[in-house]
């Protein structure tokens, strides 16, 4: 049987203020195409379908339309809760969307009550289930007492061992005459982080080893990862990272969604296929006459700009007439200002008003003579008006 594996959708994401709405529905476009084209048993979403745990409107009727357009290519649809949802809100759902034959999953669930989703593959007949974990915060896992008195190494010992005996439950179930899957949104230990995934659920002292994954699973569909990955363990396990980059870290991903061939008795085939409809992510480093050099070449990609140049007003705009794509413009670290204090003056004499402010701009590498002479002006203002 063949299915399509995909996570991390991020939609209701705003880059800098900017929407994407447009590009994640392009996007989520491509993906049931590609589900339709490769004529796929399920589609397995292995969470963070949105960005917010309180989406808007137009983002939860993106997210609904696409998982309907998946079920009426005829595959098997699997959709769960990852940290940027709200599993409460899956779970108050599940019974609308399971009746257009999706199945969705908010909170842990044990496997005779949902934990565990089995469908007959309509390509091959084979039975396959699919033990599913949502993300499960360690807050969860680890109570607060025992985060007071106990060291972070028996709190992560404490997560991991929990994490393993929620796998163990789900896949107790599994049997050599069907197709065994697992689909979780987790840390896997020694993963790779895509670059724009939320610090807070992502740290490294909760996460579980890839031997936690039994070897009679076919296969393991994660989420949670940005980065598109495999990772070594007793079964193939597979992120397929986010079909976008969701920030400017991310710039360096190759966004995928993963189709997978797998059959009772046969090794999991993995086959990558590219998602290009979101715009390109770039960052740029270079003086404005670099900038203007490549403003022909740069497409519609969405901008981050290192100008290689001192500060000085009216720069962001210069960069922002020459880039209007520029949704972020900084100083280059090199030419960015080394704050430093500076005492009174070594011959003692008082500084005037103008002479600190310039000794102010000077200790930041700003060299701007118009707003020097704006201070000065709006000083003497002051003065007369005091006057």
């Amino acid at each position: 049987m063949r299915f399509l594996h995909t996570s991390d959708w991020h939609v209701g994401k705003v880059l800098k203020g900017h929407s994407r709405l447009a590009e994640q529905a392009a996007v989520l476009d491509e993906i049931a195409g590609i589900a339709r084209d490769q004529a796929v048993d399920a589609v397995l979403i292995a969470g963070d379908l949105y960005e917010s745990a309180a989406p808007s409107a137009e983002a939860q009727q993106l997210v609904v339309r696409t998982l309907l357009r998946l079920r009426r290519t005829g595959a098997e649809v699997v959709a769960m809760a990852g940290n940027h949802d709200h599993a409460d809100t899956f779970d108050a759902y599940r019974p609308l969307l399971a009746e257009a034959g999706i199945t969705l999953i908010g909170r842990v669930r044990g496997p005779d009550r949902g934990g565990v989703v089995e469908f007959t593959a309509r390509s091959t007949g084979e039975p396959v289930r699919i033990a599913v974990l949502p993300f499960l915060s360690q807050r969860y896992a680890v109570h607060a007492a025992e985060l007071i008195t106990q060291t972070p190494a028996e709190n992560s010992a404490r997560y991991d061992q929990l994490v393993r005996d929620l796998i163990r439950a789900l896949t107790a179930g599994f049997t050599g005459d069907a197709v065994n899957l697992i689909m979780a949104h987790l840390t896997v230990t020694n993963g790779t982080l895509g670059g724009g995934e939320r610090a807070a659920q992502t740290i490294f002292e909760y996460h579980v080893p890839a031997t936690a994954f039994p070897a009679e699973a076919h296969y393991v569909a994660l989420g949670h990862l940005h980065r598109r990955q495999s990772l070594p363990a007793p079964c193939p396990v597979h992120y397929s990272g986010s079909p976008l980059a969701v920030d400017f870290g991310e710039v360096d991903n190759k966004p995928v969604v993963l189709v997978v061939a797998a059959g009772v008795g046969t090794p999991a085939g993995v086959t990558e296929v590219p998602v290009t409809a979101a715009r390109q992510l770039r960052i740029l480093r270079g003086s404005l006459a670099d900038l203007s050099a490549l403003a022909g070449s740069l497409g519609d990609a969405y901008l981050r700009v290192f100008v290689r140049e001192p500060a000085r007003a009216g720069l962001r705009e210069q960069v922002q007439e020459l880039l209007p794509n520029a949704l972020e413009v900084l100083i280059d670290p090199e030419f960015a200002a080394r704050p430093s204090r500076s005492g009174p003056a070594a011959d003692g004499v008082e500084r005037s008003p103008g002479e600190l402010f310039g000794e102010f701009c000077a200790q930041r590498g700003v060299a701007d003579p118009p707003v020097e002479a704006l201070f000065a002006r709006l000083h003497d203002q002051i003065i007369a008006a005091e006057g």
